[in-house]
């Protein structure tokens, strides 16, 4: 009688292993074999961590082996148990390798492939096609889209992270409950005895220092040593948390009305401001996007306030970015003056904290929220709707998404929503932050996400002209690593333009993408099908680089920008002046966050800035979707391509006062997870 090793492999997270009965079916082109318990004398099977080996005899031939059926049924009380993979050891001594990476729960069963990944085109037995439909028709049931607010990209319909499929929560939600990561993080920085003390200001700049963590030679420390300086305003445009707003300008906006007058002891050049603009030496950055948008309201004691700030910055004959003009809201007009280096010392410091706060407002919740976190939840579910296990972009996308629905639908629960943290410290907390999202979601389109073409658009792109952008080098690096690598895949997969567009499951995918995430608005000018391998390649690096690079070049440089709060202040408690000469210091420190809510801040930007436990860097694979040549092949191509970006990245950053190390690959989670 015919006999098969069956290998399995429990999970190592916490809690994977189960003591409940397993039993496996094999599923054949000549038959089906009855169920069998896996199950060894005097052994504690499916342990965490554990690889077990089965002998399975079977009746008679069953063929080809398509399918296998895991069966979970309660021994004692039900414990969810993780499966990674099974083996299968044939009679005529072949190996198949059947992935998993699930969670099965309760009675759970789960009827696995083998790990060659397959188009629906490849599948021309009746029962893998079953299969595939089944398993599409399950998920569409558990991973339903939601509207959480008018506007808002739609989210997974979940209330709460324990609503959620299993396989897509965190292996702990203890990890990641934000309340419980502020409040450690404010214990762990010393500053918890400050944090109910709301109305009570520091008495000067230097009474920061009481919840500021010096740890020397960092950037944060830096930060706090020349936060005032115009350099480090300009630099941090390029290279700080937000380094996607500054664009060169072409042309004096009519509601910024400088004269040449104005700053002319800013120009180094001998020229005019209009000569300076033709020469591409002069930059903008509008925080247009805050004009209108209603300030926290959620404490009475505590009056907060936004500004929609206009700065215009300026390349120096040494080529750093220097701010010469600075307009505090939208509209010119006798009570908002244009702001200025030769004004008083305080007068010019202030317009800079407004600018940094409306920087910090931004970044916040457009940059970091809408453009990298909602945006991959977006991916994340309509490739679980539409994308079989089987298919290779679901195999090459699965581990970009990992967490991502957990970590939003958490935010949703305990961040963002109404009451939640965000409306502790932040000025465009109670709805503001609501607001934002709506208006930006007019300009959210497709070729934003794409990383040269947003770099050209606002004309950064030059490398000669605009020497010391980091984010624009080391992005361009990583873009095209991760492009040449779906490049590599899409090619092993699709053999010409026409598989591409036949592809039916992958069409249903982007157009999901279309439809429900960016709300079929034809403006986004997101693809609603794909036609060419080329294109592909170009949205799958999209998806890729927004969940891993882009995330990790606007989170993980939080503490470093953002601890220092004069410099990034989440809130000011004063309005913006609306005269010169009248600025105190006194009423610079009454205008920024007051002891409670800079506490909170601290917290957030802490717990923000940190990696997950077990992390997973771009180009690590843990999980082996994949089990062809080919791919590993590529996968070991891209590996190799991100590890030359990290040395380039090293010794440009030697011997650098501010390192720029956001972008280096082993710096980048592969997913939106924090």
């Amino acid at each position: 009688m015919p006999s098969y090793t069956v290998t399995v492999a429990t999970g190592s997270q916490w809690f994977a292993g189960t003591d409940d009965y397993i039993y496996l079916s094999l599923v054949g082109t000549a038959g089906c074999s009855e169920r069998h318990l896996l199950d060894k004398a005097f052994y504690n099977d499916f342990e965490r961590g554990a690889v077990d080996s089965y002998d399975v005899t079977v009746d008679e031939e069953l063929g080809e082996i398509q399918l296998i059926k895991i069966e979970k049924r309660k021994y004692w009380l039900h414990d969810d148990w993780y499966l990674k993979y099974v083996t299968l050891k044939t009679p005529s001594g072949d190996y198949i390798e059947f992935p998993c990476y699930r969670w099965l729960t309760g009675d759970g069963e789960v009827v696995l492939r083998d790990g060659r990944a397959k188009l629906s085109r490849d599948d021309q037995i009746h029962i893998l096609k079953q299969h595939r439909r089944q398993e599409l028709d399950t998920r569409q049931k558990q991973y339903r889209w939601m509207e959480w607010n008018p506007g808002f990209p739609l989210s997974i319909d979940a209330k709460c992270h324990r609503d959620l499929p299993r396989d897509i929560q965190f292996d702990s939600e203890k990890g990641v409950d934000f309340v419980l990561n502020y409040s450690k993080a404010m214990e762990n920085l010393f500053v918890n005895r400050f944090m109910h003390m709301f109305q009570s200001s520091w008495s000067d700049f230097a009474d920061f220092e009481k919840i500021f963590v010096k740890i020397s030679n960092t950037i944060s420390e830096r930060v706090m040593n020349h936060w005032q300086e115009d350099l480090m305003f300009g630099y941090q445009f390029l290279n700080g948390c937000n380094p996607v707003l500054i664009q060169r300008c072409t042309k004096l906006p009519e509601k910024l009305p400088v004269t040449t007058e104005m700053v002319e002891c800013s120009l180094e050049r001998q020229l005019t401001l209009e000569q300076e603009i033709e020469q591409g030496n002069i930059f903008i950055v509008d925080f247009e996007l805050l004009d209108g948008i209603d300030a926290n309201k959620t404490d009475p004691c505590t009056m907060q306030f936004l500004a929609a700030p206009i700065c215009l910055l300026y390349k120096n004959l040494v080529n750093k970015m220097v701010p010469i003009a600075i307009q505090l809201n939208q509209v010119p007009g006798d009570e908002n003056p244009i702001f200025l280096p030769s004004d008083a010392k305080y007068d010019w410091l202030l317009a800079k904290i407004w600018v940094r706060s409306s920087d910090f407002h931004i970044h916040q919740t457009i940059t970091h929220l809408l453009r990298t976190h909602l945006v991959s939840e977006v991916f994340g579910i309509a490739m679980y709707r539409q994308l079989p296990a089987v298919h290779p972009i679901f195999k090459l996308l699965v581990a970009h998404v990992r967490f991502t629905i957990a970590i939003n639908t958490k935010a949703r629960e305990q961040l963002i929503c109404q009451y939640g943290l965000f409306d502790k410290a932040n000025a465009t907390g109670g709805g503001g932050h609501v607001q934002m999202v709506q208006k930006a979601m007019q300009n959210l389109t497709y070729t934003s996400l794409c990383f040269p073409e947003a770099i050209k658009a606002r004309g950064m792109d030059s490398t000669e002209d605009i020497p010391y952008y980091f984010y624009r080098d080391d992005g361009l690096l990583v873009w095209e690593a991760i492009r040449a690598f779906t490049a590599d895949v899409v090619g092993i997969y699709y053999e010409s333009d026409q598989v591409v567009e036949e592809d039916q499951e992958l069409q249903d995918f982007v157009k999901d993408v279309y439809v429900y995430g960016m709300r079929g608005r034809k403006a986004s000018g997101f693809p609603k099908s794909i036609k060419t391998r080329e294109k592909l390649s170009e949205y799958l690096t999209v998806v890729i680089f927004t969940a891993s690079a882009q995330h990790a070049a606007v989170n993980f440089g939080q503490y470093d920008w953002c601890s220092w709060i004069p410099n990034a202040p989440p809130t000011m408690r004063a309005p913006p002046p609306t005269a010169k000469g009248v600025v105190t210091i006194e009423q610079i420190v009454d205008t920024l966050p007051d002891r409670g809510r800079s506490c909170w801040h601290l917290g957030a930007v802490w717990a923000l800035s940190q990696f997950q436990e077990n992390e997973l860097f771009l180009g690590t694979y843990p999980e082996e979707h994949f089990t062809e040549k080919p791919v590993k092949e590529a996968m070991t191509r891209f590996r190799k391509n991100l590890d030359a970006i990290v040395s380039v990245i090293a010794e440009r950053n030697k011997n650098k006062k501010l390192p720029y190390y956001y972008l280096s690959p082993d710096r980048i989670p592969n997913s939106v997870a924090i």
